[in-house]
């Protein structure tokens, strides 16, 4: 069973940053790899990821912003996140998808067919 453990969260004034580790606990190879933010009160939602190939896609709202990079060797993906504002706060969590015969974009919906997921990190923005 792959793993997933995420590190790196923390608190911020608005206008810092922090950087999001996910790590996987199997080399298996994972067609995309994602973030996801729940905040109190609201739906989880898609925030970036990472084809196996490189291409990425971020939320309208943090484009610019975070940075979604992966370190295949490592078995690790990242979410820089710089800029941060308030309204970025919550549990980030990341999820990885492994089924080779989708094709495509990788996904920004939970329900996108992500396989696995971590238990999520606190992010807190201070106005």
């Amino acid at each position: 069973e792959v793993q997933l453990a995420e590190s790196g969260g923390g608190s911020v004034q608005a206008g810092g940053s922090l950087r999001l580790s996910c790590a996987l606990s199997s080399p298996a190879s994972m067609r995309c790899m994602a973030w996801f933010r729940q905040s109190p009160g609201k739906a989880r939602e898609g925030i970036a990821a990472i084809h196996y190939d490189g291409d990425t896609r971020y939320k309208d709202a943090v484009q610019g912003r975070f940075t979604v990079s992966s370190d295949n060797d490592k078995n690790t993906v990242y979410l820089q996140m710089d800029g941060l504002k308030p309204e970025d706060s919550g549990t980030y969590t990341c999820a990885a998808e492994r089924t080779w015969s989708n094709v495509g974009q990788c996904s920004l919906h939970p329900d996108g067919g992500y396989n696995y997921w971590g238990q999520g990190t606190q992010v807190a923005v201070a106005s």
